[in-house]
């Protein structure tokens, strides 16, 4: 049976520590027509991902979440901050420990119809993860081990042998969690892996995604646009605005009590179904387009867009700090504060 690796680190230990990351993109410098500038992607962000949790990271597009999740795999180097794994900076070491790590990190992506090759059989898309990952799997155990993986996604172990056009969609984002299982990963990346899904298939993907965490123990950075998606399979949300976090905190403290205006409308914009006339909530509609990433706004960064915005936003950018709870952090000058007893209505 696959079982999931552990280090023998302290259990207080995160199991991954990013700090203070910056990322930065050069745009419009290789043609003279166009407008010469530097995309902060992101800017000093910080986040701990601890074993067996899985993290929800929302945000509007263009936020940074996919460019996060890039540089946690390795796949863009940074401009500054530090990637610790196993008490290891990955960003300031060798190609062995940089080679090990990818093994222990893994990701799903988005499009289960261009993540698997069409050439390529469902059971070489999970063999080719031992091909490059020698010694994880004995070569004479490669078809057991796969379909194995297969009936613990819940797909037939026939399925082997099928081409990724003879699977739905739903299937194929299955094979594709297979294949991140494979060489038992301690996190796997998860970048809107439901939403090119349908709504029921959603549905069945996450409760497969809840239940190989409870069966093997792998962490979860799940990033979607979707706060409803992330209220399901989420403990800790961390909600991010034009390349830096404005709020981070327990899925409950975040959705019943938001702190942040930003991560107010954001969760004002989730559709719901209110069946007692005269009882809806406002909306808390966002004004105007995000701000040009090349030219982001002084202070803070969302003060284009939010109604209570005033001087001290434009001179001072507000520090993430907790609030109303010690877990719950805020970048906010004039947070909402809630009391216990109104649960944040």
């Amino acid at each position: 049976m696959l079982e999931p690796e552990f280090s023998s680190e302290p259990p207080l230990r995160p199991l991954l520590s990013i700090r203070n990351v910056v990322k930065e993109y050069k745009v419009g410098h290789d043609f003279p027509w166009s407008r010469p500038g530097i995309i902060h992607a992101l800017d000093g962000v910080s986040l701990d991902i601890k074993r067996g949790e899985t993290i929800g990271l929302v945000g509007e597009s263009g936020c940074g979440k996919s460019t996060f999740a890039r540089v946690i795999l390795l796949l863009d180097r940074p401009e500054s901050g530090e990637v610790i794994f196993d008490g290891i900076d990955m960003l300031r070491s060798g190609h062995n420990d940089v080679v090990a790590y990818r093994r222990h990190v893994q990701m799903v992506f988005q499009d289960p119809y261009s993540s698997l090759n069409p050439r390529v059989t469902v059971g070489e898309a999970i063999v080719r993860a031992w091909r490059i990952n020698r010694g994880v799997v004995p070569v004479s155990e490669w078809r057991a081990r796969a379909e194995e993986l297969l009936e613990l996604v819940g797909l037939q172990p026939e399925r082997f042998d099928w081409y990724p056009h003879q699977l739905s969609g739903g299937q194929r984002q299955r094979v594709a969690i297979a294949r991140a299982l494979a060489v038992n990963p301690s996190l796997v990346v998860c970048d809107e892996p439901v939403s090119a899904l349908d709504v029921s298939v959603q549905a069945q993907v996450i409760h497969l995604l809840r239940d190989l965490q409870v069966r093997l123990g792998v962490s979860y950075l799940f990033i979607s646009h979707d706060l409803g998606v992330i209220r399901r399979i989420a403990q800790r949300v961390v909600v991010m605005y034009l390349g830096k976090v404005v709020e981070a905190g327990t899925v409950d403290d975040v959705f019943q009590r938001p702190a942040h205006p930003y991560t107010e409308a954001l969760l004002s914009a989730i559709p719901t179904i209110d069946f007692t006339r005269g009882s809806k909530k406002a909306r808390r509609l966002l004004q105007g387009d995000p701000p040009d990433p090349i030219n982001v706004p002084t202070g803070c960064r969302f003060r284009t867009r939010c109604p209570k915005a005033a001087a001290v936003c434009a001179e001072q950018e507000p520090a993430l700090t907790p609030r109303d709870m010690p877990d719950h952090r805020t970048a906010c000058h004039f947070p909402n504060l809630y009391d216990d007893a109104t649960n944040g209505e």
